[in-house]
């Protein structure tokens, strides 16, 4: 696990070293142990690497002495490379280490662009091939978008230069700094950057299961590859078989591994499998980590994640967050996130990781994924109930808002309300994708999930457990992200897609029946409470929506906004909480682009 970077250009200057330093150095906190950058005329070839697998091996880039000509750097875990190692080897390559990426130039000399389609795992994989006559730069994504690559191509000169994280990237120089102007409209309407794009014009994200094929001075060609394949990745047994033997290969490593346990379904079916795994290997107890916050909030989960850890016999830990500390971590989230995410779980999800490494584990195991693929979430059991007629695709677009429709227009101003007009909404996009793939036949529960898994999940959640649990050097692990479970999901009669049905039958064995039985409920941070009068983000709030700055930035109106404040204030409620908050975190990041470029070493 590591954060990579590198640019590829056709002119004949080296990359600038302390350039170079300066993009390494604000991606660091995600690979603390080691660190090298190659450059040469028009290319450089970096990563910070977090040592995971064969600690003592796998020095970044990669290069191997009977290849010379490819290097290749790796942010992830290919979980298949003892299998790949054995098979290259069969072929006459040899290899210094048992590191996962060290085999990466010669699976590249074998199978040149197509070399992704090999790999089980998780990972943004960069390869630079400096060979006469086929010189070339090669990035590729996992299937389901685990590990980002961001990407900025400057047309005017032809290069092409890229990066784990954006702040990274935007210490390069000639990469620009522009805010895109649906932005705002997006954070609202999807509550994150939508698809490929990013909040930034000019620097996209290579989409799950893609390869970028980048020529001297030419423009990515980005390709979605077919599924992988492999014997890995074709499902054995029953949903519960499928997911233990998953979880199985994801809790042995050579650091020491925990488990994230929120007190729901998902992750408590991980810790279960996770817990019995070291049991019946005699291997120290499993270690778990559930976070809350001090004093008395609204929907705390910790019960019912003590419940989990009771049931599965694991060492617990209760993270303790002081709520005063929370407008200090909204400020590091966004830093390090480099766009704006409405989900008050980034903070939650940056402090619970920050105890993570603080109690010295290096990869934590979580739940993520299982609502995309088992029909979990309310939007999509609505959706399935809606009776022919009623235009299910834009009530199913407005739950996925931080603000629905009809709010967002009421709020933003004429200029801006006409943009968005004349652009088209992330909204509409959404609406339009579900509309087609009903008209061309799909059922409902498949378009869905197509929708969620393919941009909705690498989007909103993948790029931010990605961030921030990088923030503090953790390798954040998804059993149900990985292809054995998602072919086995994709598998399933619709009717055990709906409402986590399959999941629920897995776990009735494994899980507590307060857990089994209890609502469906996101581990997030209690915003409507904490923005509420006496709150600890209210002021916080109030600062970054003064009418003073909204009528400077000129998308919404001030007076609207302050009503809209004052309305929460004197009857608190979640979803205007929601839009309040995700209009603060706009602001707070139009902060941040001002002066992007963070101070090298800044700390997580």
């Amino acid at each position: 696990m590591c954060r990579i970077l590198g640019s590829f250009a056709a002119r004949a200057d080296r990359p600038d070293p302390a350039e170079l330093a300066a993009v390494s150095a604000r991606q660091r906190h995600g690979g603390p142990d080691e660190h090298q950058v190659l450059s040469g005329p028009g290319w450089s070839l970096g990563c910070d690497r977090l040592a995971v697998t064969d600690p003592c091996g796998g020095t970044q880039p990669y290069r191997l002495p009977h290849l010379p000509g490819i290097l290749a750097v790796l942010n992830g875990e290919i979980y298949n490379h003892d299998e790949l190692r054995r098979r290259l080897a069969a072929r006459g390559h040899r290899f210094p280490d048992r590191c996962d990426g060290t085999l990466l130039p010669a699976l590249y000399a074998e199978y040149g662009p197509a070399f992704a389609e090999h790999l089980d795992g998780m990972f943004a994989v960069a390869v630079l091939d400096l060979r006469p006559g086929s010189v070339q730069l090669v990035l590729a994504v996992d299937d389901m978008g685990m590990k980002p690559v961001h990407v900025h191509h400057d047309p005017y000169d032809g290069s092409t230069r890229f990066a784990s994280e954006i702040p990274a990237l935007l210490a390069f120089e000639g990469v620009r700094i522009a805010p895109r102007e649906d932005a705002l409209d997006t954070v609202l309407a999807t509550r994150t950057s939508y698809s490929a794009h990013t909040a930034l014009d000019g620097i996209s994200v290579l989409p799950p299961g893609a390869t970028a094929l980048v020529r001297p001075g030419a423009a990515p060609v980005v390709r979605r590859r077919a599924p992988h394949a492999s014997e890995a990745a074709r499902p054995v047994g029953d949903t519960q078989d499928v997911l233990r033997h998953e979880v199985r290969r994801l809790v042995t490593a050579d650091v020491p591994v925990c488990a994230v346990t929120s007190g729901g379904l998902d992750s408590g079916l991980v810790t279960a499998l996770a817990a019995e795994h070291t049991r019946e290997t005699d291997a120290p107890p499993l270690h778990t980590f559930h976070l809350t916050y001090r004093g008395k909030w609204p929907d705390s989960e910790s019960a019912y994640a003590r419940s989990v850890a009771r049931r599965a016999r694991t060492v617990h830990h209760e993270v303790t967050v002081d709520p005063g500390e929370i407008p200090s971590l909204l400020t590091r989230t966004v830093r390090h996130l480099g766009q704006p995410n409405a989900d008050p779980i980034a903070l939650s999800t940056y402090a619970l990781f920050r105890a993570v490494r603080e109690n010295g584990f290096t990869v934590a195991l979580t739940g993520d994924g299982a609502d995309e693929l088992f029909g979990g979430y309310d939007r999509m059991r609505a959706a399935l109930a809606s009776p022919p007629g009623i235009d299910w695709a834009s009530a199913y677009a407005d739950a996925l808002s931080a603000a629905p429709r009809l709010l967002r227009e009421h709020l933003y101003t004429s200029s801006y309300a006409a943009f968005v007009a004349d652009e088209g909404s992330a909204a509409d996009r959404i609406e339009q994708e579900l509309r087609s793939a009903e008209a061309a036949g799909v059922d409902r529960a498949t378009a869905m999930t197509a929708f969620e898994t393919r941009w909705r999940l690498p989007a909103y959640h993948l790029r931010r457990v990605d961030h921030l649990s990088m923030a503090w050097a953790v390798e954040a692990r998804m059993p149900f992200c990985q292809p054995s479970v998602v072919t086995h999901a994709r598998e399933l009669p619709a009717a055990a897609r709906h409402g986590k049905r399959a999941l629920y039958d897995a776990g009735a064995e494994l899980l507590p029946a307060a857990v089994l039985n209890r609502p469906k409920q996101p581990f997030t941070l209690p915003i409507a409470a904490m923005i509420a009068p006496g709150g600890p983000l209210l002021e916080t709030v109030r600062e970054l929506l003064s009418p003073a700055r909204l009528v400077l930035g000129g998308k919404v109106r001030a007076d609207r906004v302050q009503k809209l404040l004052a309305r929460h204030l004197e009857r608190p409620n979640q979803y205007v909480a929601l839009t309040l908050w995700a209009l603060a975190v706009h602001e707070l990041w139009t902060d941040v682009v001002q002066g992007m470029r963070i101070p090298v070493g800044c700390a997580a």
